[in-house]
C-alpha cells in the first residue's frame, strides 16, 4: 500500500469519526450541541482538520442525513409483508416510517428538519435519497398515475404526523388510526 492510499485511508476513516461523533452528541444532547468545535474535542482533532473534511456544520449533517437515508430505505423495503395487498403495504411503510421518526429522533431531524444541503429531485440528487424515495413511492405505484406526486403527498403526510406528534402537538395514542386515515386516501 502507497502512501497516497495509507493517506486516503486514514482521511475516510477521519471521516466515519466525526460522522459518528455527530450522531452520538445529537443522540446524546440534540442537534444544538453539536458544534465543530466540540466535534473535534470529541476525537480529539483540531477545527481546522474537521474543515478538511467539511466545510461547515451543515455539510456534517449532511452526512449524518445520507447514512439516515442509507439505513431509512432498506427498512421500509423490508417492512412490506411478503404477502401484503397494496393497502397492507402501503401501511407497512407508513407504521416503518414513523417507526424510525421516533425511535431515531436525532438521525431524523438530520434528515428532515436541518439544514443538511442535500438536494431533493434534482438531477444531482445523491442515489441513497432516490433510493428511499423509491422505496416509498413502490408502495404508492398501485394507488396512482402521478405516482411521484402520490409518493410526495404520502411523504409529506408522514412527516406532518411525525413532527406533530414529536412535539407533543398530536397524542401519539391515536398514531395507529392517523396511519390508517393517511392509508385511506389512496384506496
Amino acid at each position: 500500500m502507497g502512501i497516497s492510499d495509507r493517506k486516503q485511508r486514514e482521511k475516510a476513516e477521519r471521516e466515519k469519526r466525526i460522522i459518528a461523533a455527530a450522531r452520538m452528541l445529537a443522540e446524546r444532547d440534540g442537534w444544538g450541541s453539536v458544534t465543530v468545535r466540540r466535534l473535534a474535542q470529541e476525537i480529539e482533532y483540531s477545527q481546522p482538520v474537521l474543515y478538511t473534511h467539511f466545510v461547515n456544520r451543515d455539510a456534517i449533517v449532511g452526512a449524518v442525513a445520507l447514512e439516515g437515508f442509507g439505513e431509512l430505505g432498506p427498512i421500509l423495503r423490508a417492512s412490506v409483508r411478503q404477502d401484503a395487498n397494496p393497502t397492507d403495504a402501503i401501511l407497512d411503510v407508513a407504521t416503518a416510517y414513523l417507526q424510525f421518526a421516533f425511535e431515531r429522533p436525532a438521525l431524523y431531524e438530520a434528515m428532515f428538519v436541518l439544514p443538511s444541503g442535500l438536494r431533493f429531485a434534482k438531477s444531482d440528487t445523491p442515489q441513497v435519497l432516490r433510493d428511499t424515495f423509491g422505496a416509498m413511492m413502490a408502495v404508492v405505484v398501485p394507488f396512482c398515475a402521478n405516482a411521484e406526486i402520490a409518493t410526495e403527498s404520502f411523504w409529506a403526510a408522514l412527516h406532518g404526523l411525525a413532527e406533530l406528534e414529536r412535539h407533543g402537538r398530536i397524542r401519539a395514542t391515536h398514531r395507529d388510526e392517523r396511519v390508517r386515515h393517511v392509508v385511506a386516501m389512496f384506496g
